[in-house]
């Protein structure tokens, strides 16, 4: 068996996953927060939903208040309308994935492990550039 991934640059994938999957789950979490106190913005849905037009948000939750936000949403609302570019960007369950195979991929050398570790880091930096398209 062959590996792909061996010494540093095995070490160095692993740890930029993992630090990727840490920022975007603080990200999501301070989205998440903005949410849950009524303050969800056109960035802040954008970011939930995957959303890349701030003017389709209009269409999904109606228009904004006149502080630009949207008010009586909750994250179950917005989950629900959340495209595929959205969780890339700010679903949990695909950083806590990421986070978990980069921390097996350090320890099982096998050439699967190798694989699903380069999707893994994939998947982050797609997220990554998904959302430099998100409004700010």
């Amino acid at each position: 068996m062959v590996n792909i991934l061996e010494g540093l640059a095995l070490f160095g994938v692993s740890i930029a996953t993992i630090l990727m999957a840490l920022a975007s789950l603080l990200g999501t979490m301070t989205m998440k927060q903005a949410v849950e106190l009524g303050m969800a913005d056109a960035r802040v849905l954008c970011g939930l939903t995957g959303v890349t037009n701030p003017r389709e948000l209009q269409d999904i939750f109606g228009p904004p208040t006149m502080d630009r936000a949207w008010h009586g949403l909750n994250l179950a609302t917005i989950e629900a309308e959340r495209r595929p570019a959205g969780h890339l960007i700010s679903d949990d369950r695909v950083d806590w994935i990421c986070i978990g195979v980069a921390v097996v991929a350090l320890f099982w050398r096998h050439p699967v492990a190798d694989i699903l570790l380069i999707v893994a880091a994939t998947s982050q930096l797609a997220g990554w550039i998904m959302a430099t398209r998100l409004p700010r």
